[in-house]
């Protein structure tokens, strides 16, 4: 168990990974396949939500069909996973995962990027130590965080989701937690704007550092 029982659960993709322009990217590479228009960084922040197809339904006037969303899936994931090599951690948090770390508290990684990729990808970056354990998505499905967050606290032996802060960048992250009692703070650097996640009615931070602050009294 961590100092005074708390626990924090990071997201990783515009979380802890800085990776929201490999996500543009990707994701207008995908919509290209379609002949859809390319999505600028504020308009894909206003917009974007989880599950993906529903993000996609948003922009096209209506779900993609299971045809061209294998389509725009497979491309997405080719091209991000090709540029997400070049992205580096959110400035600052090699250094608050550590200092958390050393000073107790544990902390716990969850993902909705496929679990394969996931660990890797964390193990090259030097903080897979900081982590009692780091899960990512191991099926196929387009669902949301909250499933997940059950089974991860589940297999965190002790914790308990009231000491629990799930720091991320999407309103789902905030879902999640709160689907598992859990408190949630919410960072502004990865796929949503400020408005539409002051919106979701948690905290809301520009930083990595202020996220860590906050969760500290929230629990």
């Amino acid at each position: 168990m961590g100092k005074h029982g708390k626990h924090l659960v990071w997201d990783w993709n515009g979380t802890l990974l800085d990776d929201i322009d490999a996500v543009i990217g990707a994701t207008n590479a995908a919509f290209a396949e379609l002949g859809l228009e390319p999505l600028t960084l504020e308009r894909y922040r206003e917009l974007y939500m989880v599950p993906v197809p529903k993000f996609y339904e948003r922009l096209m006037g209506r779900l993609p069909t299971d045809a061209e969303w294998t389509l725009m899936d497979g491309v997405f994931h080719r091209h991000y996973w090709e540029r997400a090599e070049h992205c580096g951690l959110t400035l600052g948090a090699a250094e608050l995962l550590a200092a958390r770390q050393a000073s107790g508290f544990t902390q716990s990684l969850l993902s909705l990027a496929p679990h394969a990729d996931l660990v890797p990808l964390v193990r090259r970056h030097g903080i897979a130590e900081r982590f009692l354990r780091m899960d990512g998505r191991t099926d196929t499905s387009t669902d949301g965080k909250s499933g997940h967050m059950v089974r991860h606290l589940a297999a965190l032996e002790g914790v308990l989701p009231e000491r629990v802060v799930v720091i991320g960048d999407a309103a789902d992250d905030a879902l999640a937690a709160a689907h598992v009692g859990a408190k949630a703070v919410l960072y502004t650097g990865g796929s949503h704007s400020r408005a539409s996640l002051e919106r979701v009615g948690v905290p809301v931070v520009d930083s990595l550092t202020e996220a860590v602050a906050v969760a500290e009294e929230l629990v």
